[in-house]
């Protein structure tokens, strides 16, 4: 090895300290990010992505937000599409990228945490070769990083084509013949008015409820959507009251209702609703009637896992699942949390709810940030007597 490589080894495996180290650059991060800087702490967002807003172009290409524009903004800064449109994936992303861009947030793309973890009263941050140190780490992530499918999927026969809703791109990928969406929320909802063009297709799982209102009506924009997003989501079921509560601990076993489409409109367009996947028999999927099916692809809209096994440090749950306070870790002072599954609202992991969070996350860290600086030793100045 060169003496150059060697130094640009050396330097990569340098630690670079931080007050605060923001895991994650996607809403989640730079709402975080923006409240830091209006606060002076001094932060940086490291980001796995390429690119700011490469996790939604990554999303199936016929993916529009399941909320209108007006609710689709982070803090600070209006989305650019008129109010009452659904964004595309495409939209959202080039969005995010232009916010970071316009706050001039500090953000590292191309970095994967391998594993946090404390040295002292710091925390440690390790990517690769590279290491960073902080006072404080606010892991701006969504529930939402791998999907989860059940063991009897490997069962299948094998010339059935088997995909994650994250995978999931466009109909190319699928061959003739019908689907299976096994998970009946949002995703599969969507997903499901996507390929009824090209195939027949069968959705199953429990209705997990619908909003009982067209998003496109006059009254359902003028009055209806505020009081479902801004008062039920936002203000009433919140971990702050027994309703909140108790949809919390149902949101963590199923998904949420469906917002865009409705039940009607899915049968209208010819998907067969058939109850949960269960099992596998003779190679085909089986329901719990006993009923199988002869599909020739399978899309598993079952949700996803957090995967933070890269965290090493003792804060999780019998499900692991971390331990928080609305984000805040107490066991582990100095962590946070932003963007995780009704982490303080059900609309947490909505656009229109991580702003709140992010704003309540940054203060706290910008606060504990500003007691270390006052506990910090002064210098004494000794005075001249004359």
């Amino acid at each position: 090895m060169d003496k150059e490589s060697t130094k640009e080894l050396s330097v990569s495996r340098q630690a670079t300290h931080l007050d605060v180290i923001v895991i994650g650059g996607g809403q989640a991060g730079l709402s975080v990010g923006y409240h830091l800087a209006k606060k002076g702490v001094r932060f940086l967002i490291l980001d796995a992505q390429a690119r700011t807003g490469d996790v939604w172009r990554k999303r199936w290409d016929s993916l529009c937000l399941f909320t209108p524009a007006r609710y689709d903004s982070l803090d600070g800064m209006p989305f650019p599409a008129p109010p009452d449109s659904f964004p595309t994936k495409d939209e959202m992303a080039d969005y995010l990228e232009a916010y970071a861009a316009h706050f001039e947030l500090p953000i590292l793309n191309s970095i994967c945490v391998d594993r946090l973890s404390k040295e002292g009263d710091n925390f440690l941050i390790e990517a690769g070769d590279r290491r960073f140190v902080a006072k404080q780490v606010v892991v701006a992530m969504a529930s939402y990083q791998r999907g989860r499918i059940p063991e009897f999927a490997s069962e299948l026969d094998p010339q059935i084509v088997q995909l994650h809703s994250f995978d999931f791109k466009n109909s190319g990928q699928l061959r003739e013949g019908g689907v299976l969406l096994v998970g009946a929320g949002n995703s599969g909802a969507e997903i499901a008015m996507d390929l009824c063009k090209t195939h027949r297709v069968w959705m199953s799982g429990r209705h997990p409820g619908h909003i009982p209102f067209n998003m496109d009506g006059f009254f359902a924009r003028l009055i209806l959507m505020r009081v479902i997003f801004r008062l039920v989501f936002h203000r009433i079921l919140t971990v702050m009251t027994p309703i909140g509560r108790k949809a919390r601990a149902k949101a963590h076993q199923g998904g949420g209702p469906l917002i865009r489409q409705k039940p009607k409109q899915l049968m209208a367009r010819g998907v067969m609703s058939v109850p949960r996947t269960t099992s596998v028999f003779a190679g085909k999927p089986q329901l719990t009637d006993g009923q199988t099916l002869d599909v020739q692809n399978v899309i598993w809209c079952t949700g996803f896992t957090p995967s933070f096994s890269w965290i090493d440090l003792p804060i999780f749950d019998e499900h692991g699942d971390p331990r928080h306070q609305s984000g805040v870790v107490n066991e582990v002072p100095g962590l946070y949390f932003v963007g995780l599954h009704f982490l303080h609202s059900f609309s947490s992991t909505m656009i229109h709810g991580v702003g709140r969070d992010a704003e309540r996350i940054a203060a706290a860290a910008a606060a504990r940030t500003a007691k270390a600086v006052t506990r910090a030793p002064q210098p004494q100045v000794f005075l001249a007597l004359r």
